[in-house]
């Protein structure tokens, strides 16, 4: 797949490696590692050289298959760490069978989350009824790049709005750091893609998109979250200015990076402001 573009339209069953090794199309996050503080040149380079899967994932990707119900297989090692041979042989062996493994204590922590969000009255019933990382491919009217996305939840079919459903694991569920997260991560033009993506398919036009963040550390709360309007507007700018960068980058085989001249730069105003509170001491 990773040659293989499909036609514009929506995809059941599209294996997880096939759907991110696809180098034809581009993705939210990808859109988004062309833009400060990335380059295009690292964007480029991870696409040429994917990495591994890293420990401090799998509880994240754990909690998407216990609750969305699809994934890599989640898998229990009874070892209280990694550091013995013998539990870094299961853990690996685990992961080349395509499953993620996880200590055993992380692992609880996993059923207790999906518990809290099961819980929730309205994360709940956002969950309820729909169909998990179906994938969606459209094409660009502008540049005629290939673009895609890949929601958690889309409920199979609507007599209202369509709710647009992410499941997001955090240091915090507080909808305040959320927001920080947001504008940190890019979660705002994740939003818009999505959204984006589903008016070009015509499966709505006027569909919400909401995340549901859940925090890592007990009991672990919840809370479901949307995005203003200014943030959607902020976030198709980006996405318009990524694909635009991506389409040129295509066309001229050039992906640059941060450039080769010296750079002035300037601490940000609060090393200042704490600098000047040292000295007046």
């Amino acid at each position: 797949m990773s040659d293989l573009v499909p036609c514009e339209g929506v995809y059941d069953g599209i294996p997880d490696n096939e759907y991110h090794a696809d180098k034809g199309s581009l993705s939210s996050s990808g859109a988004r590692k062309l833009l400060p503080p990335s380059c295009p040149a690292i964007f480029r380079w991870e696409q040429d050289n994917p990495t591994a899967p890293k420990d401090e994932y799998d509880m994240g990707h754990a909690v998407h298959t216990m609750v969305l119900g699809v994934g890599a297989p989640v898998v229990r090692i009874d070892v209280d760490s990694w550091t013995t041979k013998a539990a870094r042989e299961q853990r690996d062996a685990a992961r080349a069978d395509g499953n993620v493994p996880l200590k055993a204590s992380d692992y609880d922590t996993a059923v207790a989350m999906a518990n809290s969000i099961r819980r929730h009255p309205v994360a709940a019933a956002l969950f309820q009824d729909g169909v998990a990382e179906q994938s969606l491919y459209w094409r660009d009217l502008d540049t005629g790049v290939m673009l895609r996305c890949r929601p958690d939840w889309l409920p199979p079919k609507r007599t209202g709005r369509l709710l647009v459903v992410d499941l997001k694991t955090s240091t915090s569920a507080n909808p305040d750091k959320f927001a920080k997260s947001c504008a940190e991560y890019g979660y705002h033009q994740q939003a818009a893609w999505y959204l984006d993506g589903i008016a070009a398919l015509q499966l709505a036009d006027d569909a919400a998109f909401l995340f549901v963040v859940q925090s890592k550390t007990p009991p672990f709360e919840v809370t479901v979250n949307e995005l203003d309007h200014e943030s959607l507007l902020l976030g198709r700018r980006l996405n318009r200015h990524a694909i635009d960068v991506y389409a040129e980058c295509v066309e001229s085989g050039v992906w640059p990076g941060y450039g080769h001249e010296v750079n002035r730069i300037t601490l940000p105003a609060w090393a200042h402001y704490q600098s000047e509170e040292i000295l007046s001491v």
